[in-house]
């Protein structure tokens, strides 16, 4: 009898004990799993390098040459601005060569280098041009304007020709140009195909038309679109880009449409 108590209480021990072994497995299989979320390291924000940027061009050094000593290429000489001394001649004369040129006459070396650049480019464009003057010492001057003076009298003759010690072609830095056409130093030239072209290329090799239309008030003389005055490929191109055509208004120089006296 004790026997029998004994085997059923074990028996209902046992089956208790699976009951709840059971209760266990079920409710671990009902319960959602809690993980974790995955750690995602956060990478530091891109930095974009800043685009370089070019410095500022330097301004144009308006005095990197005398406008008064008349062996620097920014010479100004007119009508008030007399060479110092009016008999000036250069020490640098140089022959253009290759270059078909009227009377023989030269250059300071840098202007005459640069006219054979000139004369090869417009070669290459199919632009024909001739030098019929370039450096006229003083002694030259004053033959040529006391015989205009002759012809035409005084008031006419400063119109179109610089008296003796006032002109350019003293300086060795002028070249008058032409094509061999009808407009030979007549204003017309300006509207030829080799006028033109001067026009727009000239100052890549540094020269301008010094004398340029609307301008007579300022230069003293009527329009020459024949007349390129050498002063560099800086001063060429700034001239042109700033839009100002004559060396009295670059330099801030009084206008000189007469002489003083």
């Amino acid at each position: 009898m004790m026997r029998a108590r004994l085997r059923g209480s074990w028996i209902g021990a046992t089956v208790t004990g699976a009951l709840v072994v059971l209760l266990l497995a079920g409710c671990a299989a009902e319960a959602p799993e809690t993980t974790s979320p995955p750690t995602v390291s956060e990478a530091p924000a891109a930095t974009q390098d800043p685009e370089p940027t070019e410095p500022p061009a330097p301004a144009f050094d308006r005095t990197a040459h005398s406008i008064d000593d008349p062996m620097s290429i920014w010479v100004v000489s007119n009508k008030l601005r007399p060479l110092t001394p009016m008999d000036f001649a250069p020490t640098d004369l140089s022959m253009p060569v290759g270059l078909e040129n009227e009377f023989g006459q030269p250059l300071r070396e840098p202007a005459a280098r640069a006219a054979e650049a000139l004369f090869a480019a417009a070669g290459e464009a199919g632009v024909p041009v001739r030098i019929i003057s370039a450096y006229r010492d003083y002694g030259t001057q004053v033959g040529l304007y006391d015989s205009y003076v002759a012809r035409d009298g005084q008031a006419a003759a400063d119109t179109y020709s610089a008296r003796p010690g006032h002109s350019e072609h003293q300086t060795g830095l002028v070249i008058d140009l032409d094509d061999h056409g009808a407009c030979y130093l007549q204003a017309c030239f300006g509207e030829t195909p080799t006028g033109v072209w001067l026009a727009e290329h000239a100052a890549d090799y540094g020269f301008i038309v010094r004398y340029p239309a609307g301008k007579e008030d300022v230069t003293g003389f009527m329009p020459e679109p024949w007349h390129f005055r050498y002063v560099g490929p800086e001063l060429a191109a700034e001239m042109r880009a700033t839009g100002v055509s004559t060396l009295e208004e670059f330099f801030d120089l009084p206008p000189a449409p007469g002489y003083a006296g």
